[in-house]
């Protein structure tokens, strides 16, 4: 009874900018222990005007079963359904169309996850909310206008994800309107991670906020094993 209300005032205040429970404040002034990556030799901590970061250094040696990002941390041990996530982020790659950074979440498995790229230049494959679902990434969204990203400048995330009604909502710098939304209810559980396709960026001040929830099996289309 107690889960089912906690979920039902989750829900109700996903969008309303109200505190929800604290699942991990993580500023990497510890450590990034908490953290597995896809290739530990791309990732490190670095200091920043006094400011310890987690710092991504370019594609991971990693080969995902489809077409998908290749550098990926994702957080260990905490699986959520609905979430609101804030972050500081900057990428450090030279300009160029598909910069990005990349974020993920109900992340089930290499085969079964959402994620966020954002892109510099929008196309069907940058820029957008995508899906993997034992087959290459699909994108979910088609926005027309890709991610400003201002070179030395840290910018401000917030991913929405409310499983029951299937809304996903991204925020970039302004909070008030979301850049990028979508309603899908494919996955509604899972990890979630950081990381990009292939470029470099630093991560910072990540703030999780939601409902830990048991891991089950994973959802989509059925196991082709």
């Amino acid at each position: 009874m107690r889960t089912l209300l906690l979920l039902t005032a989750l829900t109700a205040t996903l969008h309303a900018d109200k505190d929800l429970p604290l699942i991990i404040k993580e500023d990497f002034s510890k450590g990034a222990h908490a953290w597995k990556t896809t290739d530990d030799k791309k990732w490190k901590l670095t200091e920043i005007d006094g400011n310890q970061v987690y710092e991504l250094l370019g594609k991971s040696s990693y080969n995902p079963p489809y077409r998908s990002p290749h550098s990926i941390s994702l957080l260990k041990d905490k699986i959520v359904g609905s979430f609101v996530l804030t972050a500081r982020i900057q990428t450090t790659q030279t300009t160029r169309g598909h910069r990005d950074l990349c974020f993920f979440f109900n992340y089930q498995n290499p085969s079964h996850y959402y994620y966020l790229h954002l892109g510099e230049v929008p196309d069907q494959n940058s820029s957008q909310i995508f899906i993997v679902n034992e087959a290459p990434r699909t994108n979910l969204t088609m926005v027309k206008e890709g991610i400003p990203w201002k070179n030395g400048q840290f910018h401000n995330l917030k991913i929405v994800r409310d499983v029951e009604s299937g809304k996903i909502e991204v925020y970039f710098d302004d909070m008030a309107k979301p850049v990028k939304s979508t309603v899908d209810k494919t996955f509604t559980w899972g990890q979630i991670g950081i990381g990009s396709f292939d470029d470099m960026g630093y991560f910072d001040d990540i703030v999780l906020r939601g409902l830990e929830i048991k891991k089950g099996r994973p959802q989509g289309k059925p196991s082709k094993k």
